[in-house]
């Protein structure tokens, strides 16, 4: 999938404000949050290190470089930056090739905005390659354009990964509702102008302007996202 190409005859969706839905990946269509901490314990413990449990709540839905950068300095492992990107990638795409669990209601979710043509983009944190791996099972024909952490030059919690999606989908950023699960992803969707729908994996997230926390995908749907902005 490319990264900026939008899919031909993409519509508004009609009757609303809404002009497209970007979506994040990890721990919000797919259950996968836990397997990149799993990974993250398993190789610093080949690396002679145990990680303190609270450090989960930093490194959740984060860019990889500022995570792994986060692990190194907190355990001082001899490891740069650039080989422990490496492992952890590997690692990962073994976990999703054995399993990969879609959350709750993501495969209606995803559903519903094919069938009713609305423009969708998926925006994630992970690098392209783990994307890829993914999208065999979310579906590509669900995504219109898929966004990556490392085909941006700053990705969440700066806003330009959104800002990508909404502009490949010709769509103004604030009629685009988003739905993320970590305050990272937040943090982007909202610096975009974007509406955002919280769905908390791993630390709460609390309520605020322009953001509607929900305890689950099966409580999302096109009506839902529709009524986040009013008819212009």
């Amino acid at each position: 999938m490319t990264s900026t190409v939008p899919a031909p005859g993409i519509r508004t969706a009609e009757g609303s404000a809404l002009q497209a839905v970007l979506l994040d990946m990890d721990g919000t269509l797919v259950d996968t949050e836990g397997f990149w901490w799993d990974v993250e314990v398993e190789v610093f413990a080949g690396l002679g290190h145990a990680l303190d449990d609270s450090w989960r709540h930093v490194v959740v839905g984060g860019p990889m470089a500022r995570s792994a950068g986060f692990l190194i300095e907190a355990t001082g492992a001899d490891i740069t930056l650039a080989e422990l990107t490496v492992l952890l990638n590997e690692g990962f795409e073994d976990r999703i090739g054995r399993a990969l669990p879609l959350m709750p209601g993501a495969a209606r979710l995803l559903a519903e905005l094919a069938e009713h043509e609305v423009p969708t983009a998926l925006v994630s944190a992970s690098h392209r390659r783990i994307i890829d791996r993914v999208l065999a099972s979310l579906g590509p024909q669900h995504f219109a354009l898929t966004v990556a952490g490392d085909e941006v030059a700053r990705t969440k919690p700066h806003p330009d990964p959104y800002l990508l999606a909404a502009a490949g989908l010709g769509a103004d950023p604030t009629r685009c509702a988003v739905v993320e699960d970590t305050a990272t992803g937040v943090a982007a969707a909202e610096a975009a102008g974007c509406h955002v729908v919280a769905v908390p994996s791993v630390a709460p997230i609390a309520p605020a302007a322009r953001r509607t926390v929900v305890a689950s995908l099966e409580e999302v749907d096109l009506t839902f996202l529709r009524g986040l902005m009013p008819l212009r």
